[in-house]
């Protein structure tokens, strides 16, 4: 290898930290999302109601184990001190869901909590992006450590944002288009199998294509390290007068 061909010192420190740039941003959108394994957790009890209701055609029997289910992935994760943020979510939602369907005698209503949920959340980001503060950006924001400094001060992620909030209102709202119709019109079964097999890959498109996004963008600024050495610069001015 010539001296030109090899790597200068600028561009391997430069390409370390692009490494280090989309491995943050990996963790960070695993621990905003749940990761893999957060999104198992939200599909496996849907999956378990449309497959024992369309053995039993018991609504009670199947919306029981469902929550049942949820109740004991949420336990895992205590037992092994995960966060649970994801997991009283999912309860939650299978909680309510469970309840809907009982108390409505129609099994359809297990997914309608779900179902407008995601319509509300991609009306959410859309209309959050037009108006220039991205769902994204507020949610990402505190994970990075950079809060809302992005808007103002990192014009590059907030163009970054935009667009993974585009991504994401405009992925849901195609699987809301795909959902509600088979509610309206569709037996539970339809709704059920095709509600799971639509669980997990919009999500993991939406995931990959913000992490696309923030991988090209400028990296985030750190608003708390700066706050910190704010204060000890301001100790230290003190420290110096006495």
């Amino acid at each position: 290898m010539s001296s030109i061909d090899k790597p200068t010192d600028h561009q391997a420190a430069h390409g370390a930290r692009d490494a280090d740039s989309r491995a943050a941003t990996e963790a960070a959108l695993f621990e905003a999302f749940g990761g893999v394994r957060g999104m198992v957790e939200t599909t496996v009890p849907g999956l378990v109601f449309v497959a024992i209701y369309t053995v039993k055609r018991d609504i009670h029997v199947a919306a029981i184990a469902a929550l049942g289910l949820s109740l004991l992935l949420g336990l895992a994760r205590l037992v092994r001190k995960d966060t649970l943020k994801h997991a009283f979510s999912g309860v939650f939602g299978v909680a309510f869901g469970a309840v809907f369907a009982m108390m409505s005698g129609d099994a359809k209503n297990f997914y309608l909590p779900g179902m407008l949920y995601s319509l509300g959340l991609a009306v959410a980001y859309i209309v959050s992006a037009v108006a220039g503060y991205p769902l994204m950006g507020l949610i990402l924001g505190p994970v990075f450590k950079e809060n809302l400094s992005w808007r103002t001060r990192n014009p590059g992620r907030k163009r970054a944002y935009t667009k993974a909030s585009w991504a994401w209102g405009l992925i849901l709202l195609a699987k809301s288009a795909v959902l509600f119709p088979l509610y309206w019109w569709g037996d539970v079964t339809q709704l059920g199998w095709v509600k799971v097999a639509l669980g997990i890959p919009p999500m993991l498109l939406s995931v990959y294509l913000t992490w696309i996004f923030l991988s090209k963008a400028p990296p985030p600024i750190d608003v708390f390290a700066e706050m910190e050495e704010a204060e000890r610069a301001e100790r230290e001015a003190k420290a110096a007068t006495r």
